[in-house]
This record gives C-alpha cells, structure tokens and sequence, in this order.
C-alpha cells in the first residue's frame, strides 16, 4: 500500500469508525501529510520502508521548523496513531516509532559530525559551475555562523558585513543578533555573489535575498535538505544529517576548542543558556583535559594537603 493510499485509509478510520472530532481529525490530516511529503522527498512511498531513524529525522526537521514541543508530540502522537492502525490492518508488521518520545530540545542530542567530516563536506560542491559555488558558500556559511537554516534563507545581501566580518542574522520571533562569519566563508559568499548570483538574479524580481535558486527564487528548507543530503553521500558521510547537524557541531566545536558557553548562546540566538547546554555533551577524555589543565588543585595553584 502506498502512503498516500495508507494516510487516506486511515483518516476514513479516524472520521467514520472512531468518530473522531472535525477539528482534530483535521488536524491530523496536516500533521500526516506534511510527514508523507517528507517521506517522499526521501524517496520513500510504502510505509512499510519507514524504520525507526526517519521517525528521528523527522523530529529534528519539525525542530528546525520552529515548531513547540506540544506541537511535535502531537505530530508524533498522529505518526504513532497511523502506524498502530496499519499494523491492526496487516499493512504494516513493526511500530517505527516505538520508544520514541518528544523530550525538551536542549535534551536531544543530535549526531555531530567531526571536524575531518566537515571538511569533506564543504570539498563535495562542483565550484566550476554555478551551483556549485552557491551551495559551497551556503554550506561554509552554516557551519562557520551555526545559524538556522530558516534564517539561512531569509538571509539577504545587505544582513553579510564583510568588513566588520559578521552577518546579522534574524532568529525566532524576528529578533536580531550578529554573529562573525570567518575569512573562508566571507571568500566563498563573495566569490557566489560576484560570479554564480549575477547569474541567478536575472531571473527574479530583484529579490536582495542572498541564496536564490537556479530559478531565481528564495531556497527553500526543504532544498537545503535535500542539498546537504545530497553532499552527505556523495562525501561517504553514513551518518543522518541535516542543517541542524551543522548548528549543532559548530556549537560543539567552538566549546571543545575552549569557548564560552556565554558566547555560544548569544551566536546561536537562544534565549535561555539551557537550551545552549545541550552542546555541553563532551566526551569524557575532554572534560578531564579540561579539568587537568585549568582547576586549581590539578594545577597545583592549590596546594592539597593529606592529613
């Protein structure tokens, strides 16, 4: 049974046998469908191909949504109701969402990649071409600012200050924050605007929006997705990533490197340095480098006495 029919067959469920309200049914319809477009845009059409860390996949690009945790538990609570209904129906035999739970974001911890795997990559864009060089410059931009990727795509020309060296990024609920974007990614934005952008722009309207598409128009999250996908394999990178990876092993990177927690939050744009926290996930040989190196009874700046 294709997803498309399953989803339908399900909803019939929910509405006729089980009486479920209008209003909620409908909102299950959303919640469904924009999982089955996801799927699809992975190239999965038979629920019987979902397994267990596209259902992960799914809630991270829920969270680069902006959306509230209430609203990815309901998301889940549908995705889990579908798969139950499938199973009862002999449609499908496992639960992919099983032991799948909706925590607070800054207790999810997402994969990282290395900074080896980084750096393999940003090589993977084709820049003798246009494309190439715009999505060199978008993927060197992500990971050197950590930003969202739906700031990314309301990124504009007029937000990048090469001499300052930072880009002024707009986060949740429109507020503002500037965050230093480093020589390499200034080099590749350059290089995208002067050669591959000049290009592009004469298929829009004249848009100042940053990264625009062979089309002319504004990328869309779902194209980054896909780009970043795309690259992943093309790198051998077996791991599942996305934008968020990359916000999330900048992040990592600059705290292993010795930044501050303080710092990091304020590039990242959260409100609360709790949700910065998350990032705080370091292997135990680093935390007790970093303890050996800079606590005072390691260091002997405090001399313990034995009685």
């Amino acid at each position: 049974m294709l997803l498309s029919d399953a989803t339908h067959s399900f909803l019939d469920y929910l509405r006729i046998e089980k009486r479920m309200a209008a209003n909620t049914a409908a909102a299950y319809e959303r919640d469904l469908l924009r999982f089955v477009v996801f799927l699809q845009q992975q190239a999965i059409s038979r629920p019987e191909h979902v397994h267990h860390h596209h259902i992960l996949v799914f809630i991270e690009y829920l969270h680069d949504l902006s959306l509230c945790s209430a609203s990815i538990s309901r998301n889940l609570s549908a995705i889990r109701g579908f798969f139950h209904f499938l199973i009862s129906e002999g449609e499908c035999v496992q639960d992919p969402t099983e032991n799948i739970t909706v925590p607070k974001p800054w207790m999810r911890l997402p994969e990282i990649l290395t900074i080896d795997d980084v750096d393999l990559l940003l090589q993977q864009p084709d820049v003798a071409n246009f494309p190439g060089i715009r999505d060199r410059a978008l993927l060197e931009l992500l990971y050197a600012t950590g930003m969202r990727v739906s700031e990314l795509v309301n990124l504009h020309c007029r937000d990048v200050f090469f001499d300052d060296e930072f880009v002024r990024v707009f986060g949740k609920g429109g507020k503002e924050r500037l965050v230093p974007v480093c020589e390499a990614a200034l080099f590749w934005i350059q290089r995208y605007q002067t050669e591959a952008r000049m290009q592009l722009i004469k298929r829009s309207d004249g848009d100042d929006i940053l990264f625009l598409s062979r089309f002319g128009k504004r990328l869309s999250r779902q194209m980054v997705w896909k780009m970043i996908k795309k690259y992943a394999l093309q790198a051998g990178i077996t791991k599942f990533i996305s934008p968020h990876t990359l916000r999330h092993s900048f992040a990592t990177h600059l705290i292993e490197g010795g930044a501050d927690l303080r710092a990091v939050q304020e590039m990242l744009g959260h409100a609360d340095i709790i949700t910065t926290q998350i990032y705080t996930h370091l292997d135990r040989d680093y935390l007790k480098k970093v303890h050996r190196s800079y606590h005072p009874l390691e260091t002997g700046r405090i001399k313990e006495q034995h009685q």
